[in-house]
């Protein structure tokens, strides 16, 4: 039972380091989009660990399962694998990773289908507060919606009529080139599909609350793709434009006041764009991207690592 011993090892030290070795580093605020891929890929390689362990062990203690793990491997290579020697204790293993995907795959359905619902909701309430005029046709593509709201605010509604949605509240305060920085940090966090990466990373966190990499995985991403979208924008029309732009918007909600507010982290994007770090030279960007594609390489070789070696 060495190779999943040595999957579950590998995950178990990748779940509770990973979350303290990026915390500690100060290039995630540099480069928000190579840290959110970095994350990916450590959650991706505790995720492959884990369903390499539960392929296995499996395999070890049902033959049916085996002979379809193995039914197309060339001669050798599933003795290369020792599966007689697992012991009793492998099919105990594999119920208990296989019940932890059955668990994942209800908490990432869930999610979706929670997000569906409050996406309807928020359509149905457009629909009542925005109603279309007869005979508008909804062009192809992204739809601007002029909401008559108090409240300065825009946000992106994605689903299967995508809407960018703006307050008259917020038009009347942003000015100029700072309303285009607002509607290109929403059109950033469309193109990327930030939503997804929210979805994936809520299911995973509420699914597995005692697991550091998920916990921190969620909470990061939320960080991290509001730097990502500030970049977006900044990119197109300066910093200084799009941190004004974030003051304006959210300046009437008291984010900027004493006392905490569930838009804590504002005032550190602000001065961030204000205040900029250097980006990190080309080739270290390269070094870190090649570096985080090797995290979930690793669990594929040790799983298949046997059976290539009985291949030579």
């Amino acid at each position: 039972m060495t190779v999943p011993f040595v999957l579950l090892v590998v995950g178990a030290l990748a779940a509770a380091m990973a979350p303290r070795l990026l915390s500690r580093a100060d290039w995630p605020e540099r480069e928000p989009v190579l840290a959110l891929w970095v994350w990916q890929c450590v959650v991706a390689a505790v995720l492959l660990c884990c369903a390499g362990a539960m392929a296995l062990t499996a395999s070890a203690a049902w033959s049916a399962v085996r002979g379809h793990m193995f039914a197309f491997a060339p001669r050798g290579v599933e003795d290369a694998y020792g599966l007689g020697g697992y012991g009793r204790w492998a099919g105990s293993v594999a119920v208990v990773l296989a019940l932890g995907g059955i668990w994942t795959a209800a908490m990432l359905t869930r999610e979706v289908r929670a997000a569906r619902a409050r996406r309807r909701s928020r359509h149905e309430e457009l629909r009542v507060r925005a109603p279309r005029l007869p005979g508008e046709s909804v062009p192809v593509g992204e739809r601007l919606v002029v909401l008559e709201d108090n409240r300065s605010d825009a946000w992106w509604l994605s689903g299967a009529e995508p809407q960018l949605v703006i307050t008259t509240a917020a038009l009347r305060r942003l000015k100029g080139r700072q309303l285009d920085a607002v509607l290109a940090h929403e059109q950033g966090h469309a193109r990327a599909r930030h939503d997804v990466l929210l979805h994936c990373a809520g299911a995973l966190a509420g699914g597995f609350p005692q697991v550091p990499v998920f916990a921190a995985f969620r909470d990061q991403v939320h960080r991290l793709i509001e730097l990502a979208a500030d970049d977006t924008a900044s990119r197109r029309f300066g910093r200084l434009t799009t941190a004004l732009a974030l003051v304006e918007l959210n300046e009437t909600r008291g984010v900027f006041g004493p006392g905490p507010t569930p838009l804590a982290e504002l005032p550190g994007r602000v001065n961030r764009l204000l205040a900029p770090a250097p980006r990190l030279p080309l080739a270290q960007r390269v070094r870190l991207t090649a570096l985080s594609l090797l995290v979930p390489a690793v669990p594929l070789l040790i799983t298949f690592g046997p059976g290539l070696h009985a291949l030579t």
